[in-house]
């Protein structure tokens, strides 16, 4: 175990168990499905439950690097005039492409998962970057990585969420209840 891997206490250690609760409803939606039924649309939607994982995964990786000082995605987007490739991408980003699999998928979660955590263990958590513009963003708005952090959990909450709609309309399987 390296030194940063090391227990955490206070605010650290609760933003890491928030994380590990949230990514493990998302991830329990997954348990025992086959690569058809994780590609499945099972509701009007056309989110589906590895959809959702991989989304997640991509939009956490985003937001490592913005923890980081990294310019975010959507800083490079011009939202009134999206290519073909871009509207192609983020779709890719909801569904399986190109041989990937449940497997494939849960593992790159994972592998991000413990990326992030690292991250958690070892930036400092005040300091602040300003959010990039976007419709839904103005300018001028700074979030702490803190504040990355916490936001990370609550999309993963709220894609649980939906995967758990999904995965029970496949086969009746619940996270909760």
């Amino acid at each position: 175990m390296t030194e940063t891997q090391q227990q955490v206490s206070g605010e650290r250690a609760d933003i890491l168990s928030l994380l590990a609760e949230r990514r493990h409803f998302l991830r329990f939606t997954a348990q025992n499905l086959t690569d058809e039924q994780a590609t499945t649309r099972s509701t009007a939607s056309e989110l589906t439950v590895g959809g959702l994982i991989k989304h997640v995964t991509d939009v956490e990786k985003s937001w490592q690097d913005f923890a980081l000082g990294k310019a975010h995605p959507v800083e490079a987007m011009d939202f009134d005039n999206l290519t073909p490739e871009q509207i192609a991408a983020f779709q890719n980003g909801f569904r399986f492409v190109d041989g990937e699999t449940l497997e494939s998928v849960l593992a790159e979660h994972e592998k991000t998962a413990a990326a992030t955590d690292e991250l958690v263990r070892t930036l400092d958590l005040d300091t602040a970057y300003e959010l990039p513009e976007a419709p839904w963003q103005p300018p001028g708005v700074f979030w702490t990585v803190r504040r990355v952090f916490l936001h990370i959990a609550g999309e993963t909450a709220h894609h649980s969420g939906h995967a758990d709609i999904i995965r029970e309309t496949i086969d009746g399987q619940k996270s909760m209840g």
